[in-house]
């Protein structure tokens, strides 16, 4: 067995900064929903243009090219559209970097990963963490090819990022590839053509606090009006004063509905998106604003009233309550979810699997959660797991970085906290110590109810192993006794038990016992009566 890695300290999960909440926008005329497409429509083409105005300037950018683009955008638009659509161009060139350089990292795991199993002879065994050679002269010649292509890209990828070039699309890589594959995407060109240009439009207008309703481009009264203030070049599309669209559609939040109205009232910053669903032709309208981080809670604190550890799998969550000793208390539970199908299916399969987690949590009157903090960003390169394509379909298709993310919102408002534990040997040692002692005629325990009991434990800062008495070699026990859940900062917990005075069992030897000695203590036939006197009388001399 290869040497155990340094494990990380369990933390508390940061709550949320920010809440976007959405309705629909609903009744909305022939007429209005023209106008909403020509402004989203203009809007899309300016930002494309910034867009690629931005990525002409690379590093170069500053303050003065950034107020220079905002002035060109103005003319054809608004101070504020302008504003906002330099912003959004700003924060997608950002997210491009940060993609760019996830996408080296992938490449440098995947070159590492070839080089190892390339310098291996070809057929050698590996290890459970490390993979071993490759099984055929065959195989070995073409990932050595393989080898070489993504030392290319590599090299490619440091050189564009070095000079800062960014690859993006508006409207999204996957889908413009769509338009390729037509009949495997089972649509038609026009049909593709309306949800590429849906998804270019640009309707999105950043909040600022001291305004009316808190947006002055897309202003949503308290009572559901909902108002546009058009580009330049469609004032004449305008209804109201002020070159001002507005639509007869009112909108309600049912979610967060109080506390947005609240800050409208207030005039505090509200950002507002607006797009069309192609596939459904409705109109939606989503409001975010940001709100105070929780202050944290000490982890001691939160684990006052026990824990439930929560193992995350391909189709299930494995949770099971453990009390303030790191005992697993009552039966685990698993609640189930389908990953498959649609991106907006699965997102509702997350959150529904989370509101029943929470619930149950809420019913054990526990205050704290513990997950692991999975990345499997090293888990996903083919070049590690190789011809094993379900599995890293599998690992792919876990929702890790989303799942505790939206399971950290929705536990801020609950009260729960949301602790993060270093996922090593969590199913292993889980299984090894756990499974079988938990298991019984009524209940067997699976391996990922073990690690949910492993990953409460690790919350709780208790060690995984269970310590359980030694089997006797015999009836005198002469192996020793050794507490099962000792604290681990009791002295000696790992001693034997020190002998206690008097008798172990009902059996009591002769002449030992606290009545020892004393004949009406004992029990037996033809004793003396109890409170009576008894003295032998003297035998007659003579008879």
């Amino acid at each position: 067995m290869g040497e155990l890695r340094e494990l990380a300290t369990s933390f508390v999960v940061p709550g949320p900064s920010g809440v976007a909440v959405r309705t629909r926008l609903k009744q909305l005329t022939p007429a209005e929903e023209k106008v909403l497409a020509l402004v989203g429509a203009h809007l899309g083409s300016l930002a494309s243009r910034d867009l690629k105005v931005r990525c002409a300037q690379g590093l170069e950018h500053s303050a003065d090219t950034w107020a220079a683009r905002k002035r060109a955008l103005t003319a054809v638009s608004s101070s504020r559209w302008a504003g906002s659509l330099t912003k959004a161009t700003h924060d997608q060139w950002a997210l491009a970097r940060r993609g760019q350089r996830a996408h080296i990292q992938s490449l440098e795991a995947g070159i590492r990963m070839l080089a190892h199993r390339l310098s291996l002879p070809v057929g050698a065994k590996g290890s459970k963490n490390t993979p071993g050679g490759y099984r055929s002269k065959r195989e070995w010649h073409a990932k050595a090819r393989r080898l070489r292509v993504l030392e290319d890209r590599l090299e490619r990828a440091r050189a564009d990022r070095e000079a800062g070039v960014v690859h993006v699309v508006r409207g999204g890589k996957r889908l413009a590839r769509t338009r390729h594959h037509l009949p495997a995407a089972q649509l038609t060109e026009d049909q593709w053509r309306r949800l590429w240009e849906a998804e270019r439009w640009f309707l999105q207008a950043d909040g600022e606090s001291g305004k009316r309703y808190g947006n002055e481009t897309i202003r949503v009264s308290p009572d559901g009006e909902v108002s546009i203030k058009l580009p330049a070049s469609l004032a004449q599309l305008a209804n109201a004063p002020h070159g001002r669209y507005i639509l007869t559609a009112n909108v309600r939040f049912p979610h967060r509905g109080q506390e947005w109205a609240d800050r409208v009232a207030a005039n505090r910053a509200v950002a507002y998106r607006i797009h069309l669903d192609v596939a459904r032709g409705r109109w939606y309208v989503t409001a975010a604003w940001q709100i105070p981080v929780s202050p944290t809670v000490p982890l001691a604190a939160a684990l006052a009233h026990g824990v439930i550890g929560v193992d995350l799998n391909a189709d299930h969550l494995a949770a099971w309550r453990l009390d303030t000793h790191g005992n697993p208390t009552g039966s685990p539970r698993r609640f189930f979810y389908d990953l498959t199908g649609t991106a907006d299916h699965r997102d509702a399969q997350v959150r529904h699997v989370l509101t029943r987690l929470l619930h149950w949590a809420r019913t054990c009157s526990v205050k704290a959660i513990a997950v692991e903090d999975l990345d499997f960003t090293a888990e996903k390169t083919r070049e590690k797991h190789g011809r094993r394509k379900r599995f890293r379909q599998l690992i792919s298709g876990m929702p890790t970085g989303k799942l505790r993310a939206r399971l950290t919102s929705m536990a801020d408002q609950t009260g729960i906290t949301i602790i993060a534990v270093d996922p090593a040997y969590t199913s292993r040692w889980g299984a090894q110590h756990w499974q079988k002692p938990l298991t019984h005629d009524h209940r067997k325990t699976t391996r990922h109810d073990a690690a949910a009991v492993a990953i409460g434990r690790r919350a709780q800062g208790h060690p995984i192993r269970r310590r359980t008495t030694p089997p006797p070699h015999d009836r005198s026990d002469r192996a020793g006794h050794r507490t099962v859940q000792a604290d681990r900062r009791a002295p000696g917990r790992e001693e034997t038990r020190p002998p206690l005075p008097g008798p172990r069992t009902r059996s009591v030897p002769p002449e030992c016992g606290a009545n020892a000695g004393n004949q009406n203590a004992q029990h037996r036939s033809g004793r003396s009566a109890e409170h009576e006197p008894w003295q032998q009388e003297s035998l007659p001399l003579s008879l």
